[in-house]
């Protein structure tokens, strides 16, 4: 059987089915049975947002938190490894590089 995660619906596929739910609650002229149904199924696609939330919550606070550890150089750029900064270091589009390359040649 395959992980769960493989087969669970992306955030803005179950919220919008979330909101189909609600739209129907809101219109009315269900019957108690259809209403109490049609509420189940919203308060489980409210707990899966929930949990995609949650998860995605998690991984930015495990971003930052990795990010406060690399060291900053005084000039505030962030250095890796000791290395230089990504400022330290020129833009060069790829066209400039060709036309460099065939002025070697």
């Amino acid at each position: 059987m395959a992980p769960r995660e493989s087969r669970r619906e992306p955030f803005e596929k179950l919220y919008a089915r979330l909101e189909q739910e609600v739209e129907k609650l809101e219109r009315g002229g269900l019957s108690l049975d259809e209403a109490i149904a049609v509420y189940e199924t919203g308060m489980q696609l409210a707990r899966q947002c929930q949990e995609l939330l949650d998860e995605a919550e998690l991984k930015i606070t495990k971003l930052r938190e990795s990010f406060a550890d690399v060291p900053q150089r005084a000039n505030g750029a962030i250095a890796r490894d000791g290395g230089d900064a990504l400022e330290d270091y020129e833009y060069v589009a790829d066209e400039e590089l060709a036309e460099s390359d065939e002025d070697v040649s």
